[in-house]
């Protein structure tokens, strides 16, 4: 109430109430505002603290994912994505954006809607009473408007954006991992914001986790065994689907038992599958990942030239699981990913390079025999665009040197030789071109 500007009226009430009342009161923070109403309307009070101020409860789980602020939505839906059971409270800054989270949302085909300021108290009461059913798997809500909800089993917290203020972070959190349970709070951050997560850590005591927002394999492989695992615990109405057995046993008796579970898996999990099929790394890279793959680069890899790119689909995400599920190295031992149209650089540690460039031996892509070599190019130190796994900028139509040779030369010059089969595009160091 405070927040919503009624300080005025709280006073008027208090003022207006007769000398002999008992007062108690209950506040889930303890703020300097809350402190001042009890030195003015309370005597000689006793105040009675459970936990520590601003501590988050020992049973709640906080995460954290860093991405660029225009993949906020995207990192949302793949969050949700990868936790099929989730039940949880999105929290937004203002009423528009809750609004236009959950209409985004339902028109993803989630079980979403919001609750903010601007909603009468019946349509805040029908809301209310679908997620208290669970009919709602999420719903999408400001500060002010969550303020009193007591729903029991929400097992995440998503703050979309982090607010200023740690108190709200508590209330917030405070939402999941009731009555002894156990809750996961989220917070979806930009690279700008990881300094607020560092000041909420010292403020509640409790350390947050870095994880990585999940690619599409993950996603799909989430929600394909959670399908299954739905379909062997669902219960059998016997009575009721008897009757309707015989004939389902002979639409499908020309179907071997895998045919049956992979037709049905396909039936069910096909919008999955279209809709992850080439879904970009998202992730923003801390500094601390940069640094360290900066060192790497610097002295300690060489860089590796491969025949796909862009056009085949790749972006750096895609190409860094690419290469590790190939040859078996991990992701650490890969730097910079340069992805161009037909073609890509990529820095891989020196020492097992070679082993990389031996795992391409014989393969093939979309019926194109894949070739890869050590380079002299962009990754070598010579040039070739913007360094980090996030970039992927594609060919120029031609660059001009800058001398008085007006030769096209660059992504152009390397293009022609790739879609002619010639020998792979080479940089001269010293020179600094191609």
């Amino acid at each position: 109430m405070l927040n919503m500007g009624f300080k005025d009226d709280i006073d008027y009430i208090l003022e207006n109430t007769p000398d002999t009342r008992k007062t108690w009161l209950f506040s889930a923070t303890m703020p300097p505002e809350v402190r001042s109403i009890a030195r003015n309307y309370m005597s000689d009070p006793h105040e009675l603290t459970v936990g520590k101020k601003n501590a988050g409860a020992e049973n709640i789980e906080h995460v954290f994912y860093a991405v660029h602020a225009r993949d906020r939505y995207l990192a949302l839906k793949r969050i949700v994505d990868f936790n099929p059971d989730i039940f949880g409270i999105v929290f937004c800054r203002t009423k528009i954006e809750s609004q236009e989270i959950a209409e985004k949302l339902i028109k993803d085909g989630y079980n979403a809607d919001s609750l903010h300021g601007d909603l009468s108290q019946q349509q805040r009461d029908k809301v209310m009473g679908l997620f208290r059913e669970r009919s709602l798997q999420l719903l999408i809500a400001t500060d002010v408007a969550a303020r009193g909800i007591d729903v029991s089993d929400i097992t995440h917290v998503i703050n979309y954006e982090l607010p200023d203020d740690t108190e709200v972070y508590t209330h917030r959190s405070g939402r999941t991992a009731r009555a002894g349970k156990s809750g996961i709070s989220i917070a979806i951050i930009n690279l700008k914001e990881v300094g607020k997560i560092k000041q909420i850590e010292r403020q509640i005591n409790r350390k947050f986790k870095h994880e990585r927002v999940p690619d599409g394999f993950q996603v799909c492989e989430k929600q394909l065994m959670h399908l299954i695992s739905k379909v062997h615990d669902v219960e059998v109405d016997e009575g009721a689907i008897s009757s309707y057995l015989p004939g389902i046993y002979e639409s499908l008796q020309d179907l071997s038992k895998e045919e049956i579970i992979k037709r049905f898996t396909s039936l069910e999990f096909n919008r999955f599958l279209d809709y992850y099929r080439n879904a970009p790394d998202i992730n923003a890279e801390l500094n601390g990942a940069k640094s360290d793959r900066g060192r790497m680069r610097q002295g300690n890899s060489d860089t590796m030239f491969i025949n796909l790119g862009s056009a085949d689909g790749f972006d750096p995400g895609k190409m860094l699981r690419y290469v590790c599920e190939r040859s078996g190295i991990k992701g650490d031992a890969i730097g910079r990913i340069d992805i161009k149209g037909v073609y890509s650089f990529v820095d891989i540690d020196r020492e097992k390079l070679p082993m990389v460039i031996a795992s391409f031996d014989g393969e093939v892509f979309r019926g194109r025999k894949v070739r890869t070599d050590i380079s002299q190019g962009p990754g070598g130190g010579g040039g070739g665009g913007r360094g980090g796994r996030g970039h992927s900028g594609g060919d120029r139509p031609y660059r001009q040197k800058r001398d008085s040779d007006s030769r096209p030369s660059g992504g152009y010059h390397a293009r022609k030789q790739e879609q002619s089969g010639n020998s792979k595009p080479s940089y001269d160091k010293k020179k600094r071109k191609w």
